[in-house]
């Protein structure tokens, strides 16, 4: 099995995949950047267990991390429950994407990997949504480049700032909306923030459209996409898996470039 990993500013997702690539669980974690590494190994530990997953099981692992401070930790956290030393995305790392963005140093690896699954799965071009912390759109032309993106406050960031800055307005749970027309302080906000969002999606895509002059497949991705994406009125590919996807590719690909250079270096 291989252990993957994708450690977001909010959520830490896990899964495992079998040979073939199949799935064999996920789960997810909350991110904590006040943790040492032995309380994520201790959390890594105990889900593992949960899914009577034990180290002897696992035969490679890969993270993908975009809270700096917590990517050490978590390399370690791994190798402490498995025995193992995974593999991080970042430079140096083979993920066959080709990027046509001013600084290909600066991307994240969240959109490297989001990025390589889609290609995977996906017709070109393409727009990949990821709605977690942020909204970021990632866009892929018809070349299979990446071209670059945009990013967009996160539904729960927006929500929050919205109710710690008004006197009067609730906090309120995330839950699909009755109507566009809200009645009341919480539909309203409700509809706001899903129908908003929604619509933001929707003319990001037109946008992009004209920009390319191509119509794209769009996919989405991320804690919140699946509240989202039913109330878009463009055709969008919800992969809830996306990011395990990716990793699980990554990770493939540079084991095979490790194989071929070892063998390559026995014949010599």
């Amino acid at each position: 099995m291989i252990l993957a990993i994708d450690v977001g500013n909010t959520n830490i997702v896990m899964g495992g995949f079998e040979k073939e690539g199949e799935i064999s669980f996920r789960a997810r974690l909350s991110t904590n950047h006040s943790k040492t590494f032995e309380q994520y190994a201790v959390e890594i530990k105990n889900i593992l267990e949960l899914y009577d997953i034990y180290d002897e099981k696992i035969s490679g692992a890969i993270i993908s991390c975009v809270v700096p401070p917590l990517t050490n930790a978590m390399k370690n956290a791994v190798e402490l429950v498995t025995g193992i030393t995974p593999l991080v995305v970042g430079p140096g790392v083979k993920t066959g994407l080709n990027i046509m963005i001013d600084n290909p140093g600066q991307l994240g690896s969240d959109l490297v990997v989001g990025a390589v699954a889609a290609l995977d799965s996906y017709e070109a071009p393409m727009v990949i949504f990821d709605l977690g912390t942020a909204t970021t759109a990632s866009v892929i032309d018809a070349d299979r480049i990446f071209l670059g993106g945009t990013i967009h406050p996160g539904i729960n960031v927006s929500l929050g700032a919205l109710t710690s800055s008004t006197s009067q307005l609730p906090r309120i749970s995330m839950e699909k909306p009755a109507c566009v027309i809200g009645r009341n302080s919480i539909d309203s906000m409700t509809s706001g923030i899903v129908y908003g969002n929604a619509s933001m999606i929707d003319g990001m895509v037109e946008r992009i459209e004209e920009e390319l002059g191509q119509h794209v497949s769009v996919i989405a991705t991320g804690g919140l996409a699946e509240l989202i994406t039913p109330f878009c009125k463009c055709k969008v590919m919800l992969d809830p898996d996306l990011m395990l996807k990716g990793l699980f590719l990554i990770y493939r690909k540079n084991m095979k470039t490790v194989k071929t250079n070892t063998k390559t270096n026995a014949d010599l």
